[in-house]
């Protein structure tokens, strides 16, 4: 196609994992890459998702990139629209806006064998890589249940992720379907504004209190003048969420103490014992997400709104139908009922050495090794892959860790590139060492609050197996991630090219030198 472009790396999506992996690179002196977004701006999730009262339930100064450091957080738990922000700075600091390839979403990744490298189409035309940084991220695609009758409801339908923002919800009588992380955010904020609001529960959350305020000036102008102040305050943040690991990880029953704070919590706003009942889980705390909000509660009480102790089964005309016959009618339904995390679409449209799709390799459960490589896809890479998840802290920990593990990978590819003949390598995952690490990573598993803890979550995938979640610390996969064991690859190379036949392609497709750039690292 005549707009076709060959880069050293394509990196795919432009949230927290794509934006790091750029910076990365650029950071290691490899310049020639593009970063494929199918919107039209950057930010991922942090775009997508711009429902009312959306915010982060992980501390402002502890979801933030380390190498961009952003002292003037204005609250120590930030809302959609300053992480959004947070994140177009990052790509204007860094210098990435040239790279950004906007409205190019990938329709199709495949592995092609013979010249070692990924041919890719997009929406808009063709690209062809030598190395894949896929960071769509599991929080991409919304899911909506089906369900009889819900094509023909009259009324408005959308999902938390796709808000419908000229859609007026004053004095509607409002179906909320679903308990998690975006649901308690938005029940409080639509609350006051809505006729009636009934939210379908199929299970209750536990709900701490969400200790958010206002960073005063005074805080702001010391991250400012001293930032290892700023550095010092996320020190302490992480240090308090590793020592909780163990009893997520390891002693479940320890948990105790904090679901008897989280009763406390629902003690004080919930007075009527009927709905107290419903709202109080049967499982161990931590086994779904523990969500935040000191509002979620009080909302619930209020006389507009009405908790269905039932999941939705099915639609009437404007009547929507509870799993345990209760029947409403009711103006708009609002799905807040999560991603396709561990069937992402992703997945289907990458086809590897072997010809079939990642979707087709992952069909019995996704395995990757260290989070990061898949055994068929060769310089095929995921940021935020599986079993890289985290219950209680932050993401950005990890996907810089994954970010260490890209950079060696780059490394150890520019060497055996430069040492072989024909000048071009692959690194292809061995899968017995795919098979070990997941092996290894399982058996953790089985004693952690999240298999153990007597409950269902989207953590785990159609056959019960946990394939989200990092059953470790962050340190720990740290250190798993530090660097690439050639060990656990098999590596791949281009054949020589025949003498005199020129070397025009592999110099215009060879890796950049690895002189390390100096960039700003301070986001204001």
């Amino acid at each position: 196609m005549a707009n076709h472009e060959h880069v050293r790396v394509a990196v795919i999506g432009s949230g927290f994992g794509g934006l790091g992996a750029a910076v990365r690179l650029r950071r290691e002196g490899i310049t020639d890459f593009v970063v494929l977004e199918r919107a039209g701006s950057v930010g991922g999730t942090w775009r997508d998702n711009s429902y009312p009262g959306c915010a982060c339930d992980v501390p402002s100064h502890l979801y933030s990139f380390s190498f961009a450091p952003n002292p003037d957080w204005p609250r120590t738990f930030s809302g959609q629209r300053h992480i959004r922000a947070y994140l177009e700075h990052v790509t204007d600091t860094f210098r990435l806006r040239p790279h950004l390839r906007l409205n190019q979403e990938v329709r199709m990744m495949r592995w092609d064998g013979d010249a070692l490298r990924w041919e890719i189409e997009t929406s808009q035309g063709s690209f062809s890589a030598d190395v894949v940084v896929s960071a769509t991220g599991p929080l991409s695609d919304p899911k909506i249940p089906e369900m009889p009758g819900l094509a023909e409801f009259p009324g408005k339908v959308f999902h938390s992720a796709r808000w419908d923002h000229d859609y007026d919800l004053t004095g509607k009588r409002v179906a909320m379907v679903g308990t998690g992380a975006s649901a308690i955010q938005i029940v409080p904020a639509i609350q006051p504004k809505v006729g009636k609001l009934t939210l379908f529960q199929r299970t209750p959350p536990w709900v701490m209190p969400r200790m958010d305020r206002a960073i005063t000036g005074l805080e702001r102008r010391l991250h400012r003048a001293l930032p290892a102040t700023g550095t010092l305050r996320r020190g302490l943040l992480w240090g308090i969420r590793e020592l909780q690991v163990s009893a997520f990880t390891k002693r479940p029953n320890e948990l105790g103490l904090v679901e008897s704070l989280a009763k406390a919590n629902m003690a004080r706003a919930i007075k009527d014992p009927a709905l107290r009942a419903k709202l109080t889980p049967s499982y161990r705390i931590g086994c779904k997400r523990i969500l935040l909000s000191s509002e979620y509660y009080p909302a619930l009480a209020r006389p507009n709104v009405d908790v269905v102790a039932s999941g939705l089964k099915e639609v009437r005309g404007n009547t929507v139908v509870a799993a345990d016959g209760t029947e409403t009618e009711v103006d708009a339904i609002i799905f807040g009922t999560g991603f396709h995390v561990t069937d992402m679409p992703i997945a289907e449209r990458v086809v590897g050495a072997e010809g079939h799709t990642l979707a087709e390799s992952w069909k019995d459960g996704m395995e990757s090794l260290r989070g990061a490589t898949a055994a068929g896809f060769p310089n095929w890479m995921t940021i935020i892959g599986p079993n890289t998840g985290l219950g209680n802290s932050s993401m950005i920990l990890m996907i810089e860790s994954q970010l260490n593990y890209l950079a060696d990978y780059m490394r150890q590819l520019n060497l055996l590139s430069h040492d072989g003949p024909g000048g071009r390598a692959a690194l292809a995952a061995r899968p017995s060492a795919v098979g070990a690490w997941n092996r290894k990573v399982q058996a953790r598993m089985e004693r952690t609050v999240w298999k153990a803890g007597g409950c269902s979550s989207w953590y785990l995938d159609a056959n019960g197996r946990n394939t989200t979640l990092w059953p470790g610390t962050t340190s720990e996969f740290r250190r798993e991630t530090r660097q690439v064991d050639l060990a656990e690859y098999e590596v791949l190379r281009a054949p020589a090219a025949p003498q005199g036949s020129g070397s025009q392609e592999s110099a215009a497709q060879g890796p950049a030198p690895l002189t390390p750039s100096r960039e700003k690292e301070t986001v204001k």
